[in-house]
């Protein structure tokens, strides 16, 4: 469901322009997604902050960071605020978290059917995530899964999150 007011628990996505955007538009049509418009996500926190995965580390930063870019915000319908609260809750164990570029090669990898072995063992391991495995992964730590389709947890891109959401 597409929310315009973003409301803690939210997760935004927008684009991101660039040299880095188009490498991530890449990795996206490498896992299937195609060229899409949506580059990064982020998950709304109180006291209008938010918390995103970054080449530097995750980071929790200002909600007006994104003031005057196009961003879409999209939850599942029906998520209750007792959900929202825990899904908040569980981000503070991943600000600072690495980001990896890698992990989009890994994603593409998994969906071209790759024989890799210890692939899904690596990316469990690493302790790095991308921005839409950052989400995913507060969410399904705050006890709701986005995904009922057998992915292997982390194997999330922004696109694959608003494909999912929006109505």
């Amino acid at each position: 469901m597409i929310q315009a007011r973003p409301q803690p628990g939210d997760i935004g996505l927008t684009q991101i322009n660039g040299t880095v955007g188009r490498l991530i538009r890449f990795g996206q049509w490498l896992n299937g997604n195609g060229f899409a418009d949506y580059q990064h996500a982020f998950l709304v926190l109180p006291g209008d902050r938010l918390i995103e995965a970054e080449p530097g580390g995750a980071r929790v930063a200002p909600l007006d960071s994104y003031a005057g870019a196009d961003v879409v915000y999209v939850c599942p319908s029906g998520l209750a605020d007792a959900d929202r609260d825990r899904i908040c809750a569980a981000s503070s164990a991943y600000e600072g978290v690495p980001y990896s570029f890698l992990d989009y090669l890994a994603i593409a990898t998994h969906r071209l059917r790759m024989p890799v072995p210890g692939l899904r063992r690596y990316v469990a391991a690493t302790g790095h995530m991308i921005c839409s495995q950052l989400v995913d992964q507060c969410y399904q730590d705050g006890g709701v899964r986005l995904f009922d389709d057998g992915r292997w947890p982390g194997y999330v891109t922004p696109l694959a999150l608003y494909d999912q959401l929006a109505d």
